[in-house]
């Protein structure tokens, strides 16, 4: 009798890859943003009742401001987190690109081309990233890390680590300016956070992330092209940090050399708390901007209260942390609910 092989056939690998990019496409429950929901109208209703200040015009027009960098880098940062990497250099992407378009600016080219220029940076040190990671199968975060480092002294030798100003109106009026009563930046925070929901949920590429995300190996087997996948989502992440970088110099109405130090921790906050998953897989553009908005509120609602801001640091630090920690109880109870009865 002939014996039977037990080694799965190549249609059957197949199959399953195809079976996990299926179950990709649908990743998330509808409750992960709810935590963060929750918590953001805590501090609201928190804020109405302590401050007088919170609810006028100036206020919530600064909290805009403040908030739509942090959500534009944490939506960035959200593609690379959802295939279970991460991106540290974002922060010093913001400052190269803010500093080089400020240094084209006073040198007289015109806004766009100062603009395009900045973007094209911020994807050219994404697409290193992306290569380190699956050209040299580095690990995302010595990868990144190294290039926070060597971003960072750019812009520092870039600048001579003086501040580039005065910039043009024009490019002043890209943050500054306002569109139908509210802040242009506001609208450009709607933009991109529909445009990564878009992606993220209707189309191939995005059902590609969640699957690398959720299980490499077996996206690669379905077809997947796991590489590119990872290489993309580094460049979004430097295309979005280096778009970040030209708002907060425009914000600014200068280029500043140290700017965006830290942000990257921001960045990472703003994704976790907003639901998304550090292992993968798991993880919205809108609970990205959410994440971004508890804690552009928590810093907002703290300088109104004159607390101290080394209190705000621990407080989002902790945040981070209670994040994670109910994410992984929510991995336990998914592995128990899945464990077949004996």
């Amino acid at each position: 009798m002939a014996s039977t092989s037990s080694t799965p056939q190549p249609s059957q690998k197949s199959t399953a890859g195809q079976q996990a990019v299926g179950k990709a496409r649908m990743p998330i429950s509808l409750g992960r943003e709810s935590g963060g929901i929750l918590v953001l109208l805590i501090f609201v209703v928190v804020l109405i009742l302590t401050t007088s200040n919170f609810l006028t015009l100036t206020n919530l027009d600064n909290l805009i401001r403040q908030v739509a960098v942090f959500a534009v880098l944490s939506v960035g940062e959200l593609f690379v987190i959802l295939t279970g990497g991460i991106d540290l250099s974002v922060g010093s992407i913001l400052g190269l690109s803010g500093g080089v378009t400020a240094l084209l600016l006073v040198s007289g080219v015109p806004t766009p081309v100062a603009v395009c220029v900045g973007l094209l940076i911020g994807l050219a040190i994404g697409l290193i990233s992306g290569l380190l990671v699956t050209r040299l199968s580095l690990p995302p975060f010595i990868a990144t890390l190294g290039m926070l480092g060597a971003v960072r002294g750019l812009v520092l030798l870039l600048t001579h680590a003086s501040t580039i100003a005065p910039l043009p109106g024009d490019f002043n009026n890209i943050a500054n300016g306002y569109v139908l009563g509210l802040p242009s930046l506001f609208w450009i925070l709607i933009l991109v956070a529909v445009l990564a929901s878009f992606v993220l949920g209707r189309t191939v590429f995005g059902r590609y992330i969640y699957a690398v995300g959720s299980n490499a190996e077996s996206a690669r087997l379905s077809g997947v092209p796991v590489k590119t996948v990872l290489l993309s989502v580094y460049c979004i992440s430097g295309l979005l940090a280096g778009f970040a970088g030209i708002l907060t110099a425009s914000r600014l109405g200068a280029g500043i050399p140290t700017a965006g130090t830290g942000y990257e921790l921001q960045a990472i906050a703003g994704a976790v708390i907003g639901g998304a998953s550090l292992s993968g897989a798991k993880g919205r553009a809108i609970g990205a901007v959410i994440g971004a908005l508890i804690m552009g509120m928590l810093n907002n609602g703290g300088n109104l209260l004159g607390i101290d801001p080394f209190y705000l640091q621990i407080a989002i630090g902790l945040l981070i942390i209670l994040a994670v920690y109910f994410d992984h109880l929510h991995g336990l109870s998914f592995k128990s609910l899945r464990r077949p009865a004996v």
